[in-house]
């Protein structure tokens, strides 16, 4: 009963499951990046991910059928990576993945604001759209880097290309401005895009999670 009883709230609350997805696997991402195995995980793992992203946008006013004309592609060349080595695809599939999670969610953000209610599921989506906002500046910092080598520094290795879980950190501290880390952009198209990143954090944080955090605050009130 305890299990079925799980199984109910999770399909009440879906976009608990895809917060605690991404959640998981930035936890993962630092142990097994930087090998082969590591590497195919990693797509694995994305593509996962994005089957997951593409399920959620089914309960929001996004379009299903975009969502998956999106994913479908990044799908077929994460496993072309997988299964070939074909390592030239990834500013390819990283482009796609940031448009991917950026429509996911804005997606998210209307099923959000279509009312002015704040259930259990739309507290968790505005989590999990953070998220997604974090990981498509990531995808657009990989793309960045793929094309121009040597456009992120960090204290440590500076001349090496940083790892996902570095751009990721990066992506974080931008966009929910406490700062910018040990990893630092340094050409003008990376600091313009971090810049981009800052002003769409502040502008999530006071305008959609205020307005959730409001309507809880009227909620409580009006029940007691």
């Amino acid at each position: 009963m305890n299990y079925l009883h799980l199984i109910l709230r999770t399909k009440r609350h879906p976009s608990a499951i895809l917060l605690g997805v991404q959640l998981i696997g930035m936890q993962l991402y630092p142990f097994i990046e930087g090998t082969k195995t590591g590497s195919i995980a990693f797509n694995v793992f994305g593509i996962l991910v994005l089957v997951i992203t593409t399920c959620m946008v089914r309960r929001t006013p996004g379009l299903v059928w975009i969502s998956a004309g999106i994913a479908l592609p990044v799908i077929v060349m994460l496993i072309m990576q997988i299964s070939f080595g074909m390592d030239r695809l990834l500013p390819w599939s990283s482009g796609l993945e940031a448009l991917f999670y950026f429509y996911a969610a804005g997606s998210l953000i209307g099923y959000m604001m279509e009312d002015r209610l704040a259930t259990t599921d739309e507290l968790f989506a505005a989590g999990a759209t953070f998220t997604l906002l974090a990981w498509g500046f990531t995808h657009l910092f990989v793309l960045i880097q793929a094309l121009e080598p040597g456009t992120f520094a960090a204290a440590i290795d500076t001349a090496a290309p940083r790892t996902w879980t570095e751009l990721n950190y990066l992506s974080f501290a931008l966009l929910s401005s406490t700062g910018i880390g040990d990893v630092i952009p340094l050409t003008a198209h990376a600091r313009a895009l971090a810049s981009l990143e800052m002003f769409t954090g502040l502008i999530y944080l006071a305008t959609v999670v205020a307005r959730l955090i409001g309507f809880t605050v009227q909620s409580n009130k009006s029940a007691e």
